[in-house]
């Protein structure tokens, strides 16, 4: 498994890029290994606002449904259709290619690790 370390991890399992101006937001290799394949994914329309914490889509695999929360308060710029549209390549890819959404960030997230306590937050899962 791997966690760039220059992203931020949400105890939810969700990453962010950045935590000032556009920032892109995805589900870390850990989460995805955890829902085994995934089948399908709703994410919000560009130009939803979300508070840092909300639910912000669904992904569905052959296990579950389970609900993805934003790691920081923002905008919705962008939506990564490629991914929408064949949701199992995040198994491949759940970083550089499997980003789903693109925000602004509008303020400074308060609940977000760096990769090395996300580590250890999810070293007892492992």
């Amino acid at each position: 498994m791997e966690f760039p370390e220059h992203y931020l991890y949400s105890n939810d399992h969700e990453w962010l890029s950045s935590v000032s101006g556009e920032a892109l937001v995805g589900v870390s290799h850990y989460a995805i290994e955890q829902l085994g394949d995934v089948v399908h994914i709703d994410l919000p329309r560009v130009g939803e606002e979300f508070t840092e914490g909300q639910v912000f889509g669904t992904i569905e695999s052959t296990k579950t449904v389970s609900d993805l929360y934003i790691p920081a308060s923002g905008r919705v710029l962008a939506v990564n259709s490629a991914v929408v549209a064949k949701p199992e390549s995040l198994q491949e890819d759940p970083y550089e290619e499997g980003w789903l959404i693109k925000i602004a960030v509008t303020e400074r997230p308060e609940k977000v690790m760096n990769c090395r306590d996300y580590v250890s937050f999810i070293q007892d899962k492992l």
